[in-house]
């Protein structure tokens, strides 16, 4: 049997939760950064496919998430920026604007995965809780096999990440460490 076709998926690697006094910023979330450096590199130097999930919303308009949660990460605001050096690059990176937290819903992510023959994903961002947890699940529902990159996600709310992780490996995927994430790609 033929190795999976892999591609990596980064989510919300954006200043909204990196840059202190960013709206959704959060301490905890700068600890990622290396393993997700690491990750990007790997997947750029073999070539992988690797698809920039981002939170952007339309700014000046009205948006469901906002019965939720304040106004963030409006297009073309600063928070919506990527963190320096996570900006796409070349033909084997995408970038997936989203305005939920699923990377799937109500994008063209299962349509461009299933094109490109991709089977296998490798997800890692932030909050794990969060548009992490929730793009797993529908990456389940849809069929392909995903592997979560423990030290490249976490929470502003550490006992709701662990949880997601455990559920995770429980019901939706695995949960890897960085050199098995790595090896993956």
């Amino acid at each position: 049997m033929s190795e999976p076709l892999t591609a990596l998926v980064l989510i919300d690697v954006i200043e909204a939760f990196f840059r202190p006094g960013a709206s959704t910023y959060y301490p905890a979330a700068a600890d990622v950064l290396p393993p997700l450096r690491a990750l990007l590199a790997a997947a750029r130097e073999r070539g992988t496919l690797v698809l920039h999930a981002v939170e952007r919303h339309r700014p000046g308009m009205d948006d469901f998430e906002w019965r939720k949660l304040p106004r963030h990460n409006e297009a073309g605001t600063d928070e919506a920026a990527y963190v320096a050096g996570f900006e796409p690059a070349g033909d084997r990176e995408v970038e997936v604007p989203k305005r939920r937290y699923s990377a799937f819903y109500a994008t063209d992510l299962d349509l461009l995965l299933r094109e490109q023959g991709v089977t296998r994903l490798v997800v890692a961002g932030v909050k794990t809780n969060v548009c992490v947890r929730a793009t797993v699940q529908d990456a389940f529902a849809g069929g392909f096999e995903t592997w979560v990159v423990g030290p490249a996600t976490n929470s502003n709310r550490p006992h709701l990440a662990e949880a997601s992780l455990e559920d995770i490996e429980r019901y939706f995927g695995r949960v890897v460490g960085l050199d098995e994430g790595i090896a993956a790609l």
